[in-house]
């Protein structure tokens, strides 16, 4: 499933698990010089295709499931807590006669290891602000994983999890990567794992309207839900970008894929892993690109510069004289033909180092000096994944409720299913139900689920309490 990017409706989060690949060409037609041959094969997979560098490549590439669990305030619409005698699935499909409305959301992605130790490289908007999350090795092992931490400006995302002896992908250089180059992706495409996918780069440093100051490697790779986090390989295995975007009118794949550079995902992964979060120098302004009108309004001779919409209260852009109005126009010497120049420019910089902007106010020239400050650091991401698991007789992974799993069902005790097989999940039981009662007993926690299906044990049948998606509902489990 994938989400709609800030950027508008068109431009969507591959949200999937993506794996790693390399593209297949074609031989060249005519004979050529050795030293010719060389040059066209640059950044072009050999003769045998990709298929000898996805077997290498699909062992540093893991499949991510995440839950997330959210609570609503109950409405005026719920029914009285007698109803009509429906089956499972029609008792979940009628509002809660309790006072939590609980959704589920379920997301599938993909991410990469970055080391042997189980350190994993994944996108922000996966893994940010989910409750649950598991990776699954290719070799088909799953891990219970920690958010180190996200930055969404970014789109990058750092997993941890308990393993050793992974297979770490190699990484190349983002900025080598030209327009016309051969890559690849391995991902799990909703749901399907280990997919290969393969194109070329389709152009560079391309921004975003809305996704801040990243320069897409923009590729005609498939990219669809499921594929979020993968890596984007070249035909010489190296991983030069993290697929995050893509861009759609109906939510599938469309020729359009965007890729955060390696090279800026790794800067924001260090960070993340060292502070839990990324601080940024910041000037204080709102800006917006110049056009052909405005350029006109404010005595510009081109469209050029980065237009000051904004100044905030307190802020180095104040103190240094920036108003609402101003063009930058260069710093330090170096020319601002669009705002994200000068927030490269910015970013790129140790704070309280000055500047001196070049601004146009009103026509005249000015010489401002200013200090980027340091932005307010995000909170680190305070995630606490809910207990290690406890697998009982009929099928069910089950773990305590988290407090916050608890504040944001409304449940003051219960269960969270971590996985439903065998006989719960024969009989309805899905993977982030909460159970909340056994028959006519609730059920506070793992130990007295264990003890109230002991008591049980005699029985045929037990009836679980389940919420589910702002519903709740018994769903009986036959025993034998």
């Amino acid at each position: 499933m994938h989400r709609a990017h800030p950027l508008g409706r068109a431009v969507r989060f591959a949200c999937a698990p993506v794996a790693v690949a390399v593209l297949a060409g074609c031989a060249a037609a005519e004979p050529a010089e050795p030293a010719a041959v060389e040059r066209q094969n640059v950044g072009r997979p050999d003769a045998s295709g990709f298929a000898g560098l996805a077997e290498q490549l699909a062992r540093s590439v893991v499949d991510i499931r995440t839950l997330r669990i959210g609570r609503d305030e109950a409405g005026d619409d719920q029914e009285p807590d007698l109803s009509p005698d429906f089956d499972f699935a029609d008792r979940l499909a009628q509002p809660l006669a309790t006072q939590a409305r609980v959704s589920q959301v379920r997301d599938l992605a993909s991410g990469l290891v970055l080391r042997e130790d189980g350190l994993i490289l994944t996108s922000a908007h996966v893994v940010a602000g989910v409750d649950d999350v598991q990776v699954q090795l290719d070799d088909g092992r799953r891990f219970a994983a920690r958010v180190l931490g996200v930055d969404r400006r970014s789109d990058v995302g750092l997993l941890k999890i308990e393993a050793k002896g992974l297979a770490a992908a190699r990484l190349g250089d983002a900025a080598a990567t030209r327009a016309g180059d051969w890559v690849a992706a391995i991902s799990s495409p909703f749901g399907f794992h280990s997919s290969v996918t393969a194109g070329v780069v389709s152009a560079v440093g391309r921004f975003l309207n809305g996704a801040g100051e990243i320069p897409f490697i923009q590729t005609d790779v498939a990219i669809n839900p499921g594929s979020s986090g993968s890596p984007l390989f070249n035909a010489r295995g190296e991983v030069v970008g993290i697929n995050s975007l893509i861009y759609s009118a109906n939510g599938g794949y469309m020729g359009l894929s965007f890729a955060v550079p390696i090279d800026l995902a790794m800067r924001v992964a260090g960070q993340l892993e060292r502070e839990g979060a990324v601080r940024r120098p910041q000037l204080g302004v709102a800006m917006q690109s110049l056009t052909p009108a405005l350029a006109d309004a404010f005595q510009l001779p081109r469209a050029e510069g980065a237009l000051v919409v904004r100044v905030t209260a307190g802020s180095a852009a104040q103190r240094a004289g920036l108003a609402p109005g101003d063009v930058v126009m260069a710093a330090n010497g170096m020319a601002i033909r669009q705002p994200l120049d000068l927030v490269n420019l910015v970013g790129g910089r140790p704070e309280q180092v000055p500047l001196l902007l070049h601004v146009s106010r009103a026509g005249r020239a000015l010489a401002l000096r200013i200090a980027p400050e340091p932005a307010p650091a995000a909170p680190p991401v305070e995630f606490r994944p809910v207990d290690m698991p406890w697998r009982d007789g009929i099928g069910l992974s089950l773990a305590e409720l988290s407090p916050g799993l608890r504040a944001q069902t409304g449940a003051a005790a219960g269960v969270l299913v971590r996985e439903a097989e065998g006989a719960a999940r024969r009989d309805g039981v899905q993977r982030g139900d909460v159970i909340v009662g056994m028959n006519a007993e609730r059920v506070s926690g793992v130990d007295e689920f264990r003890r109230a299906l002991g008591r049980a044990a005699a029985r045929p049948a037990v009836a679980l309490l389940v919420v589910r998606e702002r519903r709740m509902a018994y769903v009986p489990v036959q025993l034998r």
